[in-house]
């Protein structure tokens, strides 16, 4: 199960598997990138080369950000071992958590997840990171498929705290609170989600990135004014306050109305409120004006929560370069 500081193994050697290695030596793990293709010598001292390269600039970037030192790169790199295919099976036998990462092609998954899985102890916990499928179209290749269960991370993985995991019908729950801990640990922001089409963060960016496409088709705005709106508006705001927050925040009937505008205005039942927004009206349930909404603000004293999301708002004012004093 999760050991303190214990090695972490990577299916495959390419951008993902190499942002994890980053992550997990950052925070002090040994981590081996297992090839999973088989290479000639030459080839795979590319690799090899080529993965390690990576490592190092991506840490040294890191440096450069003010995020380490550049002396603890070497003592980093360090941690980061890459082996051909040929070695898999003794590179597995030493590893405590096992992160698949190898193209988004249902068979080649199915194939690198079973060959895994036997070579590891039935006690070891082998996740997929798949941005795409499903994980229970991956389980059946996985032996002891309680263990087994979707860790999506957002690239680039070594930056971007949030990670989604998504179990499996078979997936055992404390095999979901061991992986949360362990990224926990390494400083990551952990979501629990169902297994569906798109997970959280890439059904929603989805619609966002393609209604923003279908605005620069219809010439509402420029790309350029477009991306300004989302830094300075959607994105800013969204960075203090979560979606469903932000409904509670303004109120669920102001968003029942808009969307039944938006909805009539531009002929298209894409902006239609979900079932969940009118039930939540009849019930009362319209944010923080009637005390819950999505979430629950019973007790909750909201002129101070207010005042403490309006100061994050400020913060992020500042961070942008966008604070700036009266004029007297």
């Amino acid at each position: 199960m999760v050991r303190s500081r214990q090695t972490i193994a990577c299916l495959g050697a390419g951008h993902m598997g190499r942002g994890i290695a980053v992550a997990f030596a950052y925070a002090g793990h040994a981590v081996t990138m297992i090839d999973v293709k088989p290479r000639s010598a030459e080839q795979f001292a590319k690799l090899r080369a080529d993965a390690l390269e990576e490592v190092r600039k991506t840490l040294a970037s890191l440096s450069r950000f003010g995020l380490m030192d550049g002396s603890a790169t070497e003592p980093l790199i360090a941690r980061v071992t890459v082996v051909p295919a040929q070695q898999s099976v003794a590179a597995l036998a030493e590893a405590g958590l096992v992160f698949e990462g190898v193209p988004e092609v249902v068979e080649l998954k199915r194939d690198v997840l079973a060959a895994a899985s036997k070579s590891v102890g039935s006690d070891i916990i082998i996740a997929s990171t798949t941005s795409t499928i499903l994980v229970d179209d991956l389980s059946g290749a996985v032996e002891h498929p309680s263990r087994f269960l979707n860790a999506h991370w957002l690239n680039p993985a070594y930056l971007i705290p949030l990670v989604e995991i998504s179990p499996g019908k078979a997936t055992d729950p404390a095999i979901v609170a061991h992986v949360r801990a362990l990224l926990e640990g390494i400083g990551k922001v952990p979501v629990v989600c169902a297994a569906t089409p798109g997970f959280i963060v890439p059904r929603i960016q989805a619609l966002a990135m393609n209604e923003a496409a279908r605005m620069v088709e219809e010439g509402v705005a420029s790309a350029e004014e477009i991306d300004k709106a989302i830094r300075y508006g959607f994105g800013f705001r969204y960075a203090v306050l979560g979606l469903l927050e932000f409904i509670d925040w303004g109120g669920g009937d102001i968003l029942y109305y808009a969307s039944r505008y938006l909805e009539a205005a531009l002929g298209s039942e894409r902006y239609r409120a979900p079932e969940v927004i009118s039930r939540n009206m009849q019930e009362g349930r319209i944010g923080l004006r009637s005390g819950a909404g999505f979430l629950d603000y019973s007790g909750l004293d909201i002129d101070a929560y207010r005042e403490k999301r309006l100061a994050a708002l400020v913060d992020m004012l500042r961070h942008i370069g966008l604070a700036r004093p009266p004029v007297l």
